[in-house]
């Protein structure tokens, strides 16, 4: 299987920003997996672009049938997945597939195909974790807390995965990651332009 980079680390740590980037940056190289999810849509969230969003039912159908490359089941009640469809969707069209993944999830793809690169992203200290959480306020207090307990468990994890990056400053963080995938798909082969 051709090259696939995961990106994990914590709710809160800035990896969907970093994502942004790397794609604005590098958009002819790299596409964002759309995962398929059992959660409620936000307002702001479009089916297909954010999440594939079904219900608990059909996420336990194609888990059944093997559709998925890996999943995982949220403490906070959802369930969120990548479909093997999406990555050979976005290598048949001659891209990187980038998968944005709960730690659990990293782990599986990590040892499901051979040579996935995993990047994990952080925050520069938990106290501002907490703090970004509950700025940009898309949940609830109780869900928060939830989320920062699965935080700690998830830094404990760091250093099963290839790089980390410190989320200090989204400039800096940006531009590591942006030279760790060009060393990536440079060993892959892969990158045939800046």
């Amino acid at each position: 299987m051709a090259l696939v980079v995961v990106i994990t680390g914590t709710s809160g740590a800035g990896k969907g920003t970093l994502e942004k980037i790397l794609l604005q940056r590098m958009p002819t190289l790299f596409e964002l997996a759309v995962s398929a999810t059992t959660r409620e849509r936000r307002p702001s969230e479009q089916e297909g672009r954010e999440y594939y969003f079904v219900s608990e039912s059909v996420f336990e159908q194609r888990v059944q049938e093997d559709e998925f490359l890996e999943y995982v089941d949220l403490p906070w009640g959802a369930r969120s997945g990548t479909l093997r469809s999406e990555i050979d969707r976005i290598q048949a069209n001659g891209k990187v597939p980038l998968l944005d993944l709960e730690t659990d999830g990293a782990v599986r793809v990590k040892q499901t195909i051979p040579g996935a690169v995993t990047i994990f992203v952080d925050a520069p200290s938990f106290d501002e974790l907490e703090r970004r959480l509950r700025a940009r306020a898309t949940e609830s207090s109780g869900e928060i807390q939830v989320r920062l307990d699965l935080a700690r468990k998830q830094q404990e994890q760091r250093d099963r995965f290839d790089y980390v990056i410190v989320n200090d400053n989204v400039d800096r963080a940006a531009d590591e990651l942006q030279a760790i995938v060009e060393k990536e798909l440079q060993t892959a082969g892969t990158m045939s332009r800046p």
